[in-house]
């Protein structure tokens, strides 16, 4: 079962600054780890488009190894997150799953 990583910035710090200072490290590393990743992308504000936060979905049964891989993450080791919620995710349907798992 996957495991879902909601991570909402941090409103203290200069986030978007320092996704600029770490974007670079932050592919990188996301590259590394894609045969861990379903999907993983940002999340943003609607009327501004602004980035708020991320959202990653590790391919692993452990909510160890999804803490793990979240951890060591440049952005993560960087402070952008505030709040972090590390849950397991049944997919059940829709189209990227072909249908319904029922």
């Amino acid at each position: 079962m996957p495991y879902i990583a909601f991570c909402d910035d941090d409103p203290n710090v200069d986030a978007a600054g320092l996704r600029r200072q770490e974007k670079t490290a932050h592919f990188a590393y996301i590259e590394s780890i894609l045969d861990r990743l379903l999907v993983a992308g940002p999340l943003a504000d609607g009327p501004t488009g602004e980035h708020q936060a991320s959202l990653f979905v590790y391919a692993t049964n452990e909510e160890a190894e999804a803490r793990a891989l979240l951890e060591n993450d440049p952005y993560f080791r960087a402070g952008i997150y505030g709040q972090v919620r590390i849950t397991s995710f049944t997919p059940a349907a829709g189209e990227w799953l072909g249908g319904k798992i029922w």
